[in-house]
């Protein structure tokens, strides 16, 4: 379906004195996506538009002139088709899908699945009550069970490097990309590899500060870092981009791991099943797979989002949750990690 040219949320908005923002808060719609609805550069989702017409008191049909338009779908991976089952949620005035093959961290079953998953399908009505975040802590389905259940909103989860996190940032497919490349000799890493890859315009929110090392096979009785890298072991290494991965080249210098691993617990599983002597990853895979744990540096792990998203009531929420002692409590529980400054909002310069 086409644009409506008898689009009526300007005057709608303006007639009641209403800010975009001020609009986005009453509909749970973000403000760029507000913005964009107005300047008829976005067909709003079926949920969008119901939104914004029980905001006015009004109807679809008077508010757009006809049914409730249908938003283009948006998928996140290349591979998806139109049969897959997906999750959905409202990202820079899009509608995005994610294939249920992503396997985010303790998220439900699939918003749609198979012949359902249309343009404009009411699946789409928790779109906008949700929020993406990109990362690689393997603590992070922790966040999203607190999220939801002192919010009432819904955090998806997608297992990232941090490379990979902000290159979806940047392609405007989530809100947040999670980072850990900030050590006590760069303490600036994060912002700086921002800037490099994502210009001005964005911020930081610290999450915590973790431990990452070594992880190794008992059965080697490794007391030292310099051991483990001076021992002829078999290396398990995380992609190139990521965080762990770049720790473990700084130690092996002129060696590559003979496997890679997608995720801080593949790693440890990997030492763990006898497929490599050792790997780089968190203390808290290291610790829930059984293994000893050199440490070799601690990390800040950061959550990048876009300025405009700060208005978003979900972003809001999310804000509340990490500076809650509740959230302190879980992280601080955790192996390895520290929540002394959680909650943190730094600008990139």
């Amino acid at each position: 379906m086409g644009k409506s040219h008898h689009n009526q949320v300007r005057n709608a908005r303006l007639a009641r004195g209403w800010s975009q923002a001020e609009l986005a808060e009453k509909t749970g719609i973000s403000r760029t996506a507000v913005s964009a609805i107005e300047g008829r550069r976005l067909v709003p989702s079926v949920a969008a538009a119901l939104a914004l017409a029980q905001a006015f008191g009004t109807t679809v049909e008077e508010l757009f002139g006809g049914a409730a338009p249908e938003a283009p779908i948006v998928w996140a991976a290349e591979s998806a088709t139109p049969a897959s089952p997906a999750w959905q949620a409202e990202v820079s005035g899009r509608l995005v899908h994610y294939p249920a093959r992503a396997t985010p961290m303790l998220t439900p079953l699939a918003d749609i699945q198979g012949p359902a998953l249309e343009a404009g399908s009411l699946a789409a009505a928790r779109a906008s009550e949700t929020l993406v975040l990109a990362c690689c802590d393997p603590a992070a389905g922790l966040l999203a069970s607190l999220y939801a259940q002192t919010t009432g909103l819904r955090l998806l989860v997608l297992p990232r490097s941090s490379s990979e996190a902000l290159e979806l940032l940047r392609q405007g497919l989530v809100h947040l990309a999670g980072i850990h490349l900030s050590t006590a000799e760069e303490p600036r890493r994060n912002a700086q590899v921002v800037r490099e890859r994502l210009g001005a315009g964005y911020q930081l929110l610290r999450m915590a500060d973790w431990q990452e090392g070594i992880a190794a096979s008992p059965a080697l009785k490794l007391k030292s870092v310099r051991a483990a890298v001076r021992n002829k072991l078999t290396w398990i290494g995380r992609e190139p981009g990521s965080g762990a991965r770049q720790c473990l080249d700084r130690l092996l210098t002129d060696r590559a791991p003979r496997r890679i691993a997608r995720h801080h617990r593949s790693v440890a599983e990997a030492v763990q099943a006898g497929w490599a002597d050792a790997g780089i990853c968190l203390q808290l895979a290291t610790a829930e797979a059984g293994l000893d744990f050199l440490p070799v540096q601690q990390e800040s792990y950061e959550i990048c989002l876009a300025n405009e998203l700060l208005g978003d009531r979900r972003l809001q929420a999310l804000l509340r949750v990490v500076r809650s002692p509740a959230y302190r409590r879980v992280v601080d529980d955790l192996p390895g990690y520290s929540s002394a400054a959680a909650g943190a909002l730094e600008v990139v310069p």
